[in-house]
């Protein structure tokens, strides 16, 4: 996300139906990290929202050559830092009482632990399309880099706070979709 940026406020996006209709025609699970893909089935089933990109983060380290690595870190330090893949889920909302209590409930994500976890905006998403959003886990040091070389304490760290990360998204994606099952 190299150009994540605080969140902007929501538009009218009289184009959003048409939008989600297409991005979603092209989204197969193939594209999608087997962690995340019932997370991110759940969310586009809310007529509130798409998703536009997601990536659970990968640790690529000395003996791992797997750009997409799902594999726990190592129990013994490698040899070499390891690069980080962030974690994060781009989206986009639609500017209605739903959409907006949805908004609100992503930003409260980040209190899990802000010095790790961003919501914002991504210029590179709104100048594509707008009322786009992306949370990310990363050291808010690299939180405008796609990716980031973690010692590996920090790269701990990082992972067990991603697993919290998705398991307070699956959450809020849960309430969020059950209170629009309920009308609300």
């Amino acid at each position: 996300m190299e150009t994540f940026a605080p969140a902007k406020a929501l538009v009218e996006n009289p184009g959003f139906a048409h939008q989600r209709r297409q991005c979603l025609k092209g989204l197969t699970a193939d594209m999608i990290d087997p962690p995340i893909r019932p997370l991110v089935h759940t969310l586009n089933g809310i007529a509130a929202c798409f998703t536009l990109q997601c990536c659970y983060g990968h640790f690529v380290f000395t003996g791992c050559r797997d750009p997409n690595n799902l594999d726990p870190l190592p129990p013994q330090a490698p040899r070499a830092p390891i690069t980080y893949r962030i974690a994060y889920l781009a989206l986009c909302i639609d500017k209605t009482p739903a959409g907006e209590r949805l908004l609100e409930a992503l930003a409260g994500i980040p209190d899990l632990d802000p010095d790790n976890i961003q919501f914002g905006s991504a210029t590179w998403f709104w100048e594509r399309q707008v009322n786009s959003y992306a949370l990310q886990v990363e050291p808010d040091r690299f939180k405008r880099r796609d990716q980031a070389v973690l010692e590996y304490g920090e790269a701990l760290r990082i992972e067990r706070l991603r697993a919290r990360f998705f398991e307070r998204l699956a959450a809020v994606v849960a309430s969020t979709a059950a209170s629009a099952d309920r009308g609300g």
